[in-house]
């Protein structure tokens, strides 16, 4: 019976841990897609990381001819810059790689990739997996470093989520204050645009009517 209770009170945890992941998951910053890349043409994937967010990425060409090294055709430059155009990860005429570096600013960091120019032009599936944050850490060298459980590794899982969160909820709060202050700004700039427009218009108005007046009185119609 106490086996039962304990396999009973498992159960619902791990039904617990499974609902929240399902809950936070769309949270986590992760991006993993593939897309078409065409010879002699350029594709960039940007990602909104925080300062000092850990990211890590993977990417690699869709051989074409599985068992068979990658032909040349095939292979790409790909370069990742942050906000200030500050490189992290360049490969030259690569068919596949991995970067990994922590945010030294906040911003989108744009990963683009380049294909050489080739006759005829040739069209290639790229696969890209890029995750940061807390999806970016590596928990199996945290189980295997603790020697911890799996109730435990779930639970840290968990806490370092809802820190992100948490971080990311004061992030977006500032970018909120920061939008309102522009906005504010723009507001008041466009006011003080409006006013001399109209004084402008005004002034132009009262010129033509003075124009007129004088043209009318040396024709001697007034």
């Amino acid at each position: 019976l106490t086996v039962s209770l304990h396999e009973n009170k498992m159960w619902k945890f791990k039904a617990l841990i499974t609902a929240l992941g399902l809950v936070l998951s769309p949270i986590l910053m992760v991006q993993s897609m593939r897309f078409d890349l065409q010879s002699g043409s350029t594709k960039c994937i940007t990602e909104d990381i925080k300062n000092n967010a850990m990211t890590v990425g993977k990417y690699s060409v869709v051989n074409p001819n599985e068992g068979f090294p990658i032909p040349d055709t095939h292979r790409i430059t790909v370069k990742v810059t942050s906000p200030h155009g500050n490189n992290y990860h360049y490969g030259d005429t690569v068919g596949s790689g991995t970067f990994a570096f922590t945010a030294s600013e906040t911003g989108d960091y744009m990963a683009c990739f380049w294909a050489a120019d080739h006759k005829p032009v040739m069209t290639f599936s790229v696969d890209l997996d890029w995750k940061s944050g807390v999806a970016a850490k590596d928990w199996s060298k945290v189980a295997k470093k603790g020697q911890i459980e799996v109730m435990e590794l779930e639970l840290k899982k968990m806490y370092d989520t809802v820190s992100s969160i948490h971080d990311e909820m004061f992030y977006l709060r500032e970018r909120e204050e920061e939008m309102q202050r522009l906005n504010r700004a723009t507001n008041s700039k466009m006011a003080t645009f409006s006013f001399f427009s109209l004084m402008f218009c005004l002034s132009v108005a009262g010129m033509q009517l003075w124009h007129l007046k004088s043209f009318f009185e040396r024709k001697k119609l007034i």
